[in-house]
């Protein structure tokens, strides 16, 4: 009797960890990229076992997935990545029928607060033989996961999908999101107040990941290096940034480290531009339930970097 009345207890107690945890400390998750596992984190806390595809330094544009990487997709409760514009690598294997009904694409967020890109209509043909890798269907910038509003639509579909899961605690799952969803309000007023000396700078980004980020904030972003990541830029497009930056009011490129620097460093070569780095994949964010926050606490410093007072030529 007493061995049984033990088991009972252990089993109890079980339960209780369960409950107090989150409901989901058994559940596996993987994401594609470190931000979308910061927002899984933010919802289903810290007990949650979750991994992330692609790796520091890489590009989710142009990612090769390893074997072992498609072992923890096949142990995978749950599969959450932002969509085949982003992660074009996962689009086949995603949508086969070992993996659709477990995995979750979060580009649909981006329904509720459709934003056209700033600035890709002035291009039109300047980057010759370019197609826009990053504009498809209805031209809408993919990079959802920089602006913080729409990255609480996901932080909601993260929440739905959890919810949904054997043996989640939805009041616990419920708690984590208004908390996230209170925190990101004070972690935005807190950025906007940081940002307000930077309108005066002239932004250049390598790329359009730093569209969302820009036009959220209202920041002044001048112009994008390039349409394409994995495509040089034509010559004219080329011509037409550097006069620009030439022109332009203290001029800051926004780096990003996923990147060849000799590149850019190559087109701004001879002129007064200030170089900062920020990372839209979140490289060094330590994984937490606040990890997102600090994760847009750290590009707004980015910025900062650009201003004359903290410029580093």
């Amino acid at each position: 009797m007493l061995r049984i009345h033990t088991k009972a207890l252990n089993t109890l107690a079980a339960g209780l960890l369960l409950t107090l945890s989150g409901g989901i400390s058994a559940t596996e998750v993987v994401t594609s990229i470190k931000p979308v596992e910061l927002l899984v984190h933010a919802i289903a806390g810290d007990d949650v076992t979750t991994s992330t595809l692609v790796q520091a330094g890489s590009s989710p544009h142009t990612y090769s997935m390893r074997p072992s990487q498609r072992r923890a997709l096949e142990n995978a409760d749950v599969i959450f990545w932002v969509g085949p514009d982003v992660e074009s690598f996962l689009s086949r294997i995603l949508n086969g029928d070992e993996f659709r009904d477990r995995t979750v694409a979060l580009t649909t967020a981006d329904d509720a607060h459709a934003k056209e890109s700033a600035g890709h209509d002035e291009h039109g043909d300047d980057q010759a033989g370019e197609t826009h890798a990053h504009e498809h269907g209805d031209g809408e910038d993919p990079h959802i996961w920089l602006d913080p509003m729409l990255a609480l639509d996901m932080a909601k579909q993260i929440h739905q999908a959890l919810a949904g899961l054997d043996g989640a605690n939805q009041e616990i799952l419920d708690k984590n999101l208004a908390r996230f969803e209170a925190s990101l309000a004070e972690t935005e007023a807190t950025i906007r107040e940081k940002l307000a000396p930077a309108h005066d700078l002239s932004l250049f980004a390598y790329h359009s990941a730093f569209t969302r980020f820009a036009e959220h904030y209202e920041l002044p972003l001048a112009d994008v290096l390039t349409l394409n990541p994995e495509l040089s830029p034509g010559a004219r497009h080329v011509a037409q940034v550097q006069t620009k930056l030439r022109e332009a009011t203290h001029p800051c490129l926004l780096t990003e480290p996923q990147f060849n620097q000799q590149w850019w460093t190559s087109i701004t070569r001879g002129l007064d531009v200030t170089f900062s780095t920020w990372d839209p994949l979140a490289t060094d964010i330590q994984v937490s339930a606040k990890g997102y926050q600090d994760f847009q606490l750290s590009i707004a410093d980015a910025v900062l970097k650009c201003l004359p007072e903290n410029t580093e030529h």
